[in-house]
């Protein structure tokens, strides 16, 4: 049956479906289209985050969505950051995009669709505003809120955990996690990530890896991401992020020689 359905959507996000059924699940690449030719109606700034990012209701007719806008696009030779002086330093929407492809590639789903596209005027990651947000990981920590499953939900932040380190992402903190109300994670904003360093930070606190990220980690080959994530990621990125990944898949296969498969590797569920 046809009809008019109001969606819940991130953080007060605005979503709604216009006379379609309202059982329609968007894959990635409806997203991703919806994202790229959906008309823009407003864009408004957010008042959280140093990059000045902004939200805009987006409509096809059909569908209305919120999008989530990041035009930030800078490059300095040196900067001071909290962890010391940065050389090479970057701060880009491009990153927001190759992130979301590299999920894609790995078919982890933790990412939401993001793609390039003029903002009034402005190159932008325009990111699809995730559905049926119940709170950010900071405002979870805040309220002490607890997740109806610890042990999947570590298994989740395990993932976030190796994720970044393989795309040596400096900036994830507890806003950057959202929470829907099935309890799925979600990782946004990559802004100031795929630096280029063969340097990994400590793999000792995260004890498992999943079992499908750690083979799509082994597959992982330059031919492929030089295509797949061109032009938002330069060669050398790619080549230091393939050098953390053999870093990585190195550690985990050392401890499931220590420990067993059983003790280290484990199953996500379908989300």
């Amino acid at each position: 049956m046809k009809r008019t359905a109001i969606l819940l959507c991130a953080l007060g996000g605005w979503c709604a479906l216009v006379g379609e059924d309202a059982s329609h699940k968007y894959t990635r690449a409806e997203m991703e289209k919806y994202l790229l030719e959906a008309k823009i109606l407003s864009v408004r700034p957010l008042s959280v985050g140093v990059t000045n990012s902004s939200k805009a209701k987006l409509s096809d007719g059909t569908l209305n969505h919120d999008a989530h806008v990041q035009t930030v696009d800078i490059f300095k030779s040196s900067f001071a950051t909290s962890r010391g002086n940065e050389l090479n330093f970057k701060d880009t929407y491009k990153f927001n995009i190759a992130a979301y492809r590299l999920d894609k590639i790995m078919d982890l789903g933790m990412i939401p669709p993001s793609v390039e596209r003029k903002v009034e005027g402005k190159n932008s990651a325009l990111t699809w505003w995730v559905d049926d947000t119940a709170m950010t990981e900071e405002e979870r920590v805040k309220q002490n809120v607890q997740p109806p499953n610890p042990a999947g939900w570590n298994q989740q932040m395990y993932v976030v955990r190796v994720f970044d380190q393989l795309i040596f992402n400096t900036d994830r903190n507890l806003g950057n996690l959202v929470i829907d109300k099935k309890w799925n994670a979600w990782m946004i904003d990559h802004t100031r990530a795929f630096r280029v360093t063969e340097k990994l930070p400590t793999l000792t606190s995260i004890p498992q890896c999943e079992r499908k990220f750690l083979a799509a980690m082994r597959k992982l080959d330059e031919a492929t991401l030089n295509e797949e994530l061109k032009p938002y990621v330069s060669k050398s990125e790619i080549k230091s992020m393939l050098a953390r990944r053999d870093m990585i898949v190195k550690y985990f296969d050392e401890q499931i020689a220590a420990k067993g498969e059983a003790a280290v590797l484990y199953d996500l569920p379908p989300r």
